[in-house]
């Protein structure tokens, strides 16, 4: 007998179970480590038959983690009869938009979509069951309806899985309920043949960034790092971002701390101020344009609000050092292209006035967020992790690959020997693993009902409890 979280499960059921499955869209492995991870914890091996990913950074990690597999290239080249039988898809496949969505074409509406491989297939080889992962926006993504609940996209996704007789159910879920210290959520599609897959009630479970964090690492010295500690102690610091365009009393300006000159208090104010006031949308009135989320105000304009006798000397000033821009406001353009489409776009209106502009926006500077031990890290994506950076040692430093594994609960043991760049890229587009796994034991719990002999079936439902 072989004992799992306080449940015991007879070997016997097990022993002769062995779980196929094909990791598509593979990444790091991030999704086949955590369906990996729940077959085991019921006493199933597992074997992948086929993984299919294109990228040359994620290859080389399958390879340092999985160096007997060949790792099969460009799914879309590769026939459904050229892959060995299995019974579960897996699949963090890329969201496009489907180019007769909605219509209802059946099997075509897919075709030009990477989707379409994952729907030809589970056709053509009819596995037991599937779990999909996607990014939030897959689910208002060519959404016509505002009232809607979901976009087509999705609609159509769903729909089409269902016609191949599958019983579906997809959900958002959180990572950093989870065990995580991530925001991450991320929408997954399950289903089996026999079954709808439960995605409700997991045991929930959190985690701070305290506990993956770790210490005695290089810190970074850059006259930005230095600057800021000149400025905050560590603790200060703490959960604080570094953009120009926003405020709130988590943020800093990097007026804050002159990175771009000497700034007086009087600018300061009118900075503070200005950065507030060019967010309001009577201005838009003012000008006969469109509203933006922050447009250039008038010397005229800003006299209106902040009243000093040097006001145009304090702002070209601050022209001069870079904290401001002068510019038109921007019109919305719309135009069409010979296809028919239409894309918007703003471009400035040289026959309104001239005014000021705050210049620095978010992933304007060196460090966009130093994070707070006691907190989670916000989402991480492949463009601005090595702006995340977190304190050691009473310096600053970015995160290192082994903290960025972890925050997607990938296990210790997972080798990831790659440049930072190259980790921070892969990182960022990867799932996160404990997710992957709890999603997994639902499949797991049907898949036993219906590959088990009656008596087997009884003796492992009454030793592993369904969260469901």
């Amino acid at each position: 007998m072989k004992t799992l979280k306080g449940m015991k499960i007879d070997n016997n059921i097990a022993s002769n179970q062995k779980i196929r499955f094909v990791d598509l869209f593979a990444g790091i492995g991030g999704i086949r480590c955590g369906f990996e991870q729940a077959a085991k914890e019921f006493g199933w091996k597992t074997e992948c038959v086929l993984t299919s990913e294109i990228k040359p950074h994620a290859i080389e990690i399958l390879k340092q983690n999985y160096p007997n597999e060949k790792i099969s290239g460009d799914i879309t080249k590769i026939p459904s009869a050229e892959i060995p039988d299995f019974d579960f898809l897996l699949a963090g496949f890329p969201c496009q938009a489907f180019s007769a969505a909605g219509k209802r074409l059946g099997f075509s509406d897919t075709r030009g979509t990477l989707f379409f491989e994952i729907e030809r297939i589970l056709k053509d080889k009819k596995p037991f069951g599937f779990i999909l992962e996607n990014v939030e926006g897959l689910i208002n993504h060519d959404k016509v309806d505002k009232n809607a609940k979901t976009g087509r996209t999705l609609n159509i996704i769903i729909e089409h899985l269902k016609d191949l007789g599958y019983k579906v159910e997809w959900k958002l879920l959180h990572s950093n309920k989870f065990g995580l210290a991530q925001e991450r959520k991320r929408v997954y599609i399950v289903g089996t043949r026999v079954e709808v897959p439960s995605l409700d009630n997991f045991i929930e479970c959190s985690a701070t960034l305290d506990s993956i964090i770790e210490q005695g690492k290089p810190t970074i010295k850059s006259k930005f790092t230095e600057l800021l500690l000149s400025h905050y102690s560590i603790e200060q610091l703490y959960g604080k971002s570094i953009k120009d365009k926003r405020g709130g009393d988590n943020n800093i300006h990097s007026w804050d701390i002159e990175l771009k000159g000497i700034v007086s208090n009087e600018q300061r104010n009118l900075l503070n101020i200005l950065f507030k006031e060019r967010r309001k949308k009577k201005w838009a009135e003012e000008f006969g344009i469109d509203w933006m989320d922050g447009m250039p105000l008038t010397l005229t304009q800003i006299s209106s609000f902040f009243q000093h006798e040097n006001l145009k000397e304090l702002l070209e000033d601050l022209v001069r050092k870079g904290y401001l821009k002068k510019e038109h406001p921007k019109r919305l353009i719309t135009e069409t292209n010979m296809f028919g489409e239409t894309k918007t776009h703003r471009q400035q209106d040289p026959t309104l006035p001239l005014g000021y502009n705050i210049v620095s926006g978010k992933l304007s500077f060196e460090i966009n967020k130093i994070l707070c031990p006691n907190d989670i890290a916000p989402t991480l994506v492949a463009m601005d992790m090595k702006k995340l950076f977190v304190a050691d040692n009473g310096g600053l430093r970015t995160l290192t690959l082994r903290e960025g594994l972890k925050l997607f609960g990938f296990p210790d043991y997972y080798k990831f020997d790659i440049g930072i760049d190259e980790g921070y890229d892969l990182l960022g587009n990867t799932v996160t693993v404990p997710v992957v796994k709890a999603v997994a034991e639902r499949l797991f719990n049907i898949w036993i009902k219906n590959h088990t002999t009656k008596y087997e079936i009884n003796s492992a439902r009454s030793l592993r409890q369904i969260n469901a």
